[in-house]
């Protein structure tokens, strides 16, 4: 079975004020349906390879594939439609347009990605919010939501091009544990039911522990890779 994500001997460097190594030799590959955690310190290098990993950040030495595409060296544009039909990204913050319907949240990137009529985007985008169970919020302006609201708002958000993995960075860092525990089992559905990879930054060594492998970091190196 070929991973859905490979990471090749990654390498970083960070050169202002003065050159700093910050990702040394990554290597690792995620499996379709696994949920995968990544830990370490402040510092360690857990964000800057999330975003290497999510195509956001091109400055880094090594390969990169998803799916069994090589994406090191593709065009800006290539990432962009790769990143928005394949990757669905959660931040610590959710992002969204506050003036904006929940719903018109949601169905952004599909009408970004223009492979569906705009009824039908708006059927799944339903469907989203129908699976995470804030359907009836649909029409309701994202600033007057609550904070796990709108973390589910993100997810549903992340989820509308179908995409092959959904990675996080401190998904649930923002929230309360009541919230987190919610988003955790949103996660462990996803895989669980529809066969989604996870990969997810997270300091929560309760919500680490409960996913199928950590990754743990330390000074820009994987302590165990796989």
């Amino acid at each position: 079975m070929n991973p859905v994500l490979e990471a090749q001997h990654i390498d970083k460097y960070f050169t202002k004020p003065v050159e700093f190594h910050v990702l040394k030799d990554i290597n690792f590959k995620i499996q379709p349906g696994e949920f995968v955690s990544i830990m370490g310190k402040s510092g360690s290098g857990k964000s800057t390879l999330l975003y290497i990993l999510s195509t956001m950040d091109t400055d880094y030495s090594g390969s990169l594939f998803l799916n069994g595409e090589c994406l090191t060296g593709q065009s800006h544009h290539r990432l962009s439609a790769v990143r928005n039909a394949h990757i669905g990204f959660v931040f610590q913050f959710h992002y969204l347009l506050g003036e904006f319907s929940v719903l018109d949240n949601v169905m952004l990137p599909a009408l970004k990605l223009g492979r569906k009529p705009v009824e039908a985007i708006r059927e799944d985008a339903l469907a989203k919010l129908r699976m995470l169970h804030i359907e009836p919020l649909a029409h309701k302006r994202a600033s007057r939501i609550s904070g796990g609201e709108k973390q589910r708002v993100a997810i549903a958000r992340a989820l509308i091009n179908d995409p092959v993995i959904l990675m996080g960075d401190e998904p649930t860092g923002n929230l309360d544990s009541y919230n987190s525990e919610n988003v955790f089992q949103i996660f462990r559905e996803l895989k669980e039911t529809r066969g989604l990879s996870l990969l997810i930054v997270t300091h929560d060594e309760d919500f680490a522990r409960r996913t199928d492998r950590t990754l743990y970091m330390e000074d820009g190196r994987m302590l165990n890779g796989g």
